[in-house]
């Protein structure tokens, strides 16, 4: 029982109060044919899905363009149409598109500016072009791989990217995407340290860990990166490709409603749809519930 002044507050009024209904998605990185229609959407979330990807390298996946954008998601699946479709169809669906990845065709996915004006210059012309055909709402940041360039270049391409974006009105939010490593750790923090303010959400990717991450394990990682990424919204993660991190058979979702006990909850973000359509979306059903705070979950 939880109490306010001149009365009682109910368990859901009390957690609705401090954590938050968002749950994310990536989708169409794998060719699987999933299409946006096929996840069960609860209205009682804030529903983002994130298109994988769009990369500045050739169509071909053979060399990097310095900012000049290509699709590399399933964009005959998930199109324009597709797209104003689904926020026709569910008021509270918005999608983003990711940038970067881990691979194409030729290797890693490498972050290679020519320059940090001529990367900018052309990654706004052609992600403003891509953004408005597509009826899209956001970007996330996903480069993982910085062997030809270093932390404050990044954060200046990037940075500037959002801030030239988010002043035209042609994105309404941002994310990021690390991952507890290094390298990665150093140039989204350098990011983070200048432009912070502008990003929304801190994707981590809590599924990079080892797949023997155990629920105090998963606490405590989140909690550091809470610190790293300090005022920003940190969301708990997992795949359904593969085993990495704590996974809901081994007590992601326990973790979640502690974080949610806690008011941590800033929502749940999962990789991948293309992989969770063989177990029909079972725990983005689970997933959905916990953050919408549905009485099946609060009985948990």
């Amino acid at each position: 029982m939880f109490f306010k002044f001149g009365g009682i507050l109910t368990k859901r009024e009390y957690i609705s109060g401090a954590n938050s209904n968002l749950f994310r998605e990536y989708i169409g990185a794998e060719f699987n044919n999933v299409k946006f229609s096929d996840l069960p959407i609860d209205s009682g979330t804030q529903f983002h899905f994130i298109l994988a990807f769009a990369i500045d390298y050739t169509p071909s996946g053979s060399a990097p363009t310095n900012g000049k954008f290509n699709i590399f998601w399933d964009n005959d699946n998930l199109s324009p149409s597709a797209v104003q479709a689904i926020k026709a169809q569910h008021k509270n669906v918005k999608v983003a598109l990711s940038l970067g990845g881990d691979s194409v065709e030729s290797g890693n996915v490498q972050f290679m500016p020519s320059s940090v004006s001529s990367w900018v210059s052309n990654a706004v012309s052609s992600l403003t072009s891509l953004i408005k055909e597509y009826h899209l709402d956001g970007i996330d940041i996903d480069y993982e791989h910085f062997d030809f360039t270093n932390p404050n270049t990044f954060a200046e391409c990037i940075g500037q990217l959002i801030t030239q974006l988010k002043r035209n009105k042609v994105i309404s939010f941002a994310s990021i995407a690390p991952y507890d490593d290094g390298p990665i750790q150093s140039h989204y923090t350098a990011l983070w340290k200048s432009y912070g303010n502008l990003i929304d959400f801190v994707n981590f990717q809590f599924y990079a860990y080892d797949s023997s991450t155990t629920v105090s394990q998963f606490i405590k990682h989140f909690n550091d990166q809470e610190s790293r990424y300090s005022g920003g919204k940190v969301l708990a993660s997992f795949m359904t490709e593969g085993s990495g991190g704590l996974s809901p058979a081994k007590g992601f979702f326990t973790a979640c409603r502690m974080l949610r006990n806690s008011g941590k909850l800033n929502g749940i973000f999962v990789w991948s749809a293309d992989s969770s359509q063989s177990n029909n979306f079972q725990f983005e059903k689970q997933s959905q519930a916990l953050v919408a705070l549905r009485r099946e979950d609060l009985k948990q």
